[in-house]
């Protein structure tokens, strides 16, 4: 199964991957916001800073439960 199928998957199936891709996504929203910018103020800048370092971590998250449910399919 591809990638994209397993988060499609996860998507519909799983709560907690469905509200981190969200989350995700929210962030990833964010940041475009920010982008629009051509200068940024030093909390803007730290702001930025913080909000690249928790999509990331929710990056990892859903990484790690698409590895998991393949793992899991593999084995069944």
């Amino acid at each position: 199964m591809k990638e994209e199928e397993v988060v499609e998957v996860l998507k519909r199936e799983n709560e907690e991957f469905r509200r981190i891709y969200q989350e995700h996504r929210d962030l990833d929203s964010q940041l475009s916001e920010y982008n629009k910018k051509s200068s940024f103020t030093t909390e803007e800048e730290m702001e930025i800073n913080r909000i690249k370092k928790e999509k990331l971590h929710k990056k990892d998250k859903i990484a790690e439960l698409v590895r998991e449910y393949k793992k899991h399919q593999s084995m069944n």
